[in-house]
């Protein structure tokens, strides 16, 4: 239970005022940040100035617009890299290592496609991944696996949904060529213990790859603490536009990596037979990139840095405590996860008894109360659950603990219904 400090911390909030839509529609609760976050004016506004002030073709031209256009990609990788820790021994960030993309199932994608070309993956390799996996990083590994022989390895929780050092000892064995995992659950809100999973798998020679789609919107994120190779993350999910993600790698394996898309901008040179590659990261951006949604996702960047990310992530988890601890109270709700808020990072899933997730973010809907209902992308995991679907609220910082409380009455509602 939270202290009396506490839960004054969370009744504040000095946060929604930046958020347009939040401001203007007091009356909405917004408990949906896992699968996109809202957006802070200052993102509103760096996106209609790209368009205002220096819209131009980046990386095209050698008059001011574009060289403008061109800078603003390369200070938005920088700041990106900072953001992650992606930086060298003098602090220096390494924007080099910053590849863009469309999201975070793109940068999945792109490393599937490549990476097992490198590691020359065949029959007898194994490429493993968790069983808590979104589709965005199953998916492209059982297709590499279908199109190579290799075997599709699961790592596997126990009954207090933690991957035990026994299982990584267990399935990360000397076959495995690529270990891809999340950081975050997007159903459970549990983190992993990345960094005993990347060591055991460069013990193995493997390479490690992280989805931190879930991660790096609510925690600070290190990729040299976490010690993975890959890390592949959103801006939707952490204040920043829809269509840009990102993909980090080491500048040696990214250097190693065959491109993943051709054509413009990609290349060095091309002549009737043969091409040479741009240097990374152009290597992988073929075509022409969103420069203003970069540009907006480096307000963003600004954004969350300037609130400080240990004071958000000190909240978000008095929120994930104070939303599971009024859920655990209900009689008529079942947490599908830990019971311990203090394990959840975002996300929060549970089931209203004898009443389908669906039926419940609809009567939720009609109070103004904005949840996600259904398999979130991860059927496997709720088949190993022993679940069909789920409802979930996700905070992010700019809730406030009135936006729980709305949930709470919503589920008492919902119970009424089917019940009353």
């Amino acid at each position: 239970m939270l202290s009396p400090k506490q839960l004054s911390s969370i009744e504040a909030n000095p946060y929604k005022a930046d958020f347009p839509l939040l401001a203007k529609h007091p009356e909405i609760v917004f408990l949906d940040s896992a699968a996109t976050s809202q957006r802070p004016a200052v993102v509103l506004d760096a996106e209609r100035s790209f368009y205002e002030n220096m819209n131009a073709n980046p990386l095209r031209g050698l008059y001011r617009l574009s060289v403008e256009a061109t800078a603003s990609i390369e200070e938005a990788r920088k700041h990106a890299a900072a953001f992650i820790g992606a930086v060298d021994e003098a602090g220096k960030p390494q924007g080099s290592e910053i590849v863009f993309t469309r999201n975070a199932s793109e940068s999945l994608n792109l490393v599937a496609h490549t990476l097992p070309q490198l590691v020359d993956l065949g029959p007898g390799d194994d490429v493993v991944i968790s069983i808590m996996e979104h589709h965005s990083n199953i998916i492209p590994w059982q297709q590499v696996c279908k199109a190579t022989g290799a075997n599709l390895v699961y790592l596997r929780l126990d009954d207090s949904y933690t991957i035990t050092p026994e299982e990584i000892e267990a399935k990360i064995g000397p076959s495995a060529k690529i270990v891809s995992v999340t950081h975050v659950s997007n159903v459970l809100g549990v983190e992993n213990d990345v960094a005993a999973i990347a060591n055991r798998a460069h013990q193995m020679g493997a390479v490690m790859v992280v989805d931190g789609a879930q991660s790096v919107p609510h925690i600070k994120v290190d990729v040299h603490d976490l010690g993975c190779d890959l890390l592949a993350f959103s801006a939707h999910k952490m204040g920043g536009p829809m269509g840009i993600g990102v993909l980090w790698g080491k500048a040696s394996l990214l250097d190693a990596l065959p491109p993943f898309l051709t054509g413009g901008e990609m290349i060095d040179t091309v002549t009737e037979t043969s091409a040479v590659w741009a240097p990374v990261p152009h290597k992988f951006e073929a075509g022409t990139q969103d420069a203003a949604g970069s540009y907006a996702f480096d307000a963003a960047l600004g954004y969350l840095t300037r609130q400080d990310m240990n004071v958000l992530e000190e909240r978000e988890r008095l929120l994930a405590t104070y939303l599971t601890d009024q859920l655990d109270a209900l009689d008529f709700v079942s947490i599908v996860g830990p019971r311990d808020g203090s394990r959840h990072i975002g996300a929060v899933s549970f089931n209203v008894q004898d009443v389908h997730p669906h039926d419940v973010a609809s009567i939720l809907d009609m109070g103004d109360v904005c949840i996600r209902a259904g398999h979130h992308c991860a059927q496997p995991l709720l088949t190993y659950l022993g679940e069909q679907s789920t409802c979930r609220a996700s905070i992010a910082f700019y809730n406030d603990k009135s936006d729980i409380d709305a949930l709470v009455e919503g589920l008492k509602n919902v119970w009424q219904v089917f019940h009353g």
